[in-house]
């Protein structure tokens, strides 16, 4: 995985959701809170998810096949979404449904929904949980920071085409909040000692991981749809194109994103009537080698010559491939 991907802020989370998960279920099982359940339950589903990610990370390596001649790299969005569905259901679904039975248990029997021994348990493993959960949420803000450049945190999800970093980002960021309702939770049920504080948390916990994960949902089903080039690279693929003497203008060309690190380019280039067959094959070799050094990434290159005419131009950029030969 490259460092686009975020291998330290994932294995950051991993640690720390690991070991936070453990506390709180120890928690749990000593004063029956349904926030801390609901927030073990969130922990063991995110150290899962960052296990996904290092997984798919590892498998999008591997070479290409006759099978699949472009690779693996998409594999990398495909652990994303499976990361999207877990935190969906195991995490936010979970989180409602206990949310609704300690409700319903509060309501019928008000003295078991209250915490009724070990209160100073929660408080102090939330308040660690917040502790360890702002360091790996820290380590994910400089990872992306790193790469994200100019862009503000809105478009870095929406655009990234390494699906890890934005997914740890939100999923450190749901957790600190996840973490705070908890807290507020437990303290309501602790100043009361009425358990229904304890549900109204573990319902807000729910709720929060179900929009992060349906967040997570469309921004990785888009790239497993494929996604373009930036509007950086497109513009930089398009000037090394033309900035020699092979190449007229650009007839039309498409980009897609093969992987976070690779990218295919196809285009249609007018070149020149009398151009012989050796020299339109040695300006294509030309064109391959600028565009690859302005945009590294761009690794699988189809150029097809042509003569430009306006008519046909215009058909083949809107049209199926081979429309405008």
């Amino acid at each position: 995985m490259s460092a686009g991907g975020g291998t330290k802020a994932i294995v950051a989370a991993l640690l720390a959701n690991s070991g936070i998960a453990v506390t709180k279920f120890i928690a749990f099982g000593l004063t029956g809170s349904s926030s801390m359940l609901a927030e073990s339950i969130h922990s063991v589903a995110d150290a899962g998810n960052q296990g996904l990610l290092l997984v798919g990370g590892r498998r999008a390596q591997r070479a290409a096949t006759p099978r699949h001649p472009f690779g693996y790299g998409r594999e990398r969005y495909v652990y994303a979404f499976i990361v999207s569905i877990v935190l969906f259901s195991l995490g936010g679904l979970f989180a409602l449904y206990e949310a609704y039975h300690k409700w319903d248990l509060s309501v019928t029997e008000l003295d078991r929904g209250a915490i009724t021994s070990w209160h100073w348990v929660p408080v102090v493993v939330l308040i660690v949980a917040i502790i360890l959960e702002t360091w790996s949420f820290r380590t994910a803000i400089i990872e992306s920071k790193a790469v994200k450049g100019n862009a503000t945190w809105t478009q870095f999800v929406r655009r990234a085409k390494a699906p890890e970093l934005p997914v740890v980002l939100l999923e450190d960021l749901g957790a600190l909040v996840g973490l705070i309702l908890a807290l507020l939770g437990v303290s309501m049920t602790l100043a009361t000692d009425d358990g229904r504080w304890d549900a109204v948390g573990t319902a807000a916990i729910g709720v929060l991981l179900v929009v992060i994960a349906v967040i997570l949902a469309v921004e990785t089903k888009s790239l497993l749809l494929g996604e373009s080039a930036t509007d950086e690279d497109v513009t930089a693929i398009e000037a090394a194109i033309t900035s020699g003497p092979e190449v007229e203008r650009i007839i039309h060309m498409k980009t897609l994103h093969l992987g976070p690190e690779e990218l295919l380019v196809a285009a249609k280039v007018a070149v020149r009537q009398q151009s012989t067959a050796d020299e339109i094959a040695a300006g294509i070799d030309a064109v391959e080698q600028r565009v690859r050094a302005a945009v590294p990434i761009a690794r699988v290159i189809y150029l097809e010559p042509d003569l430009y005419r306006a008519g046909r131009a215009t058909a083949g950029a809107a049209g199926a491939p081979g429309a405008d030969a």
